[in-house]
C-alpha cells in the first residue's frame, strides 16, 4: 500500500528571516520612490574592518540564481555568493537613539564590527 504525498501542502522554511518591520519599511520606501517593481537586494562584498560587509540596494530585476524571500507584499533578493554567508540570518529594521537602519543579525559571523555592517566568518 502506498500513499501519495502532495508536497505543495508543505511550506519550506525561509532560508533567512525578513522581519515584518523590515518589510514594512521597504514597502514604505517603494511607495516613496513611486516604482512598484522595486525589490530590496541584500548582498555581501569584500571589505569593511572585519573582512566582509553587508550592502543594501533596490533592484528591479531578479537575476538567475537569486533567492527570493517575500513578506508583506515585498521581495528581498540575495545573489548566490551572498546567500552562502546569509543563510539563517535575520534582516530587520530598527529605530533607536542612534538612528534608524536596516540591521542584519547573522549567526554565521564569528566577529562583527561596532558599525554593524562588517563581519568575518
Amino acid at each position: 500500500m502506498s500513499a501519495e504525498v502532495n508536497f505543495d501542502d508543505f511550506e519550506m522554511p525561509d532560508p533567512l528571516v525578513f522581519t515584518e518591520a523590515a518589510a514594512l519599511k521597504v514597502k514604505e520606501l517603494i511607495v516613496e520612490e513611486g516604482n512598484p517593481d522595486l525589490m530590496l537586494r541584500v548582498f555581501v562584498s569584500g571589505g569593511g574592518c572585519s573582512g566582509f560587509q553587508y550592502g543594501f540596494t533596490f533592484d528591479e530585476v531578479v537575476n538567475e540564481g537569486d533567492t527570493e524571500v517575500k513578506k508583506e507584499g515585498v521581495k528581498l533578493l540575495i545573489d548566490p555568493m551572498s546567500f552562502q554567508y546569509l543563510t539563517g540570518a535575520e534582516i530587520d529594521y530598527t529605530e533607536g537613539l542612534e538612528g534608524s537602519q536596516f540591521v542584519i543579525r547573522n549567526p554565521n559571523a564569528t566577529t562583527t564590527c561596532g558599525c554593524g555592517s562588517s563581519f568575518s566568518v
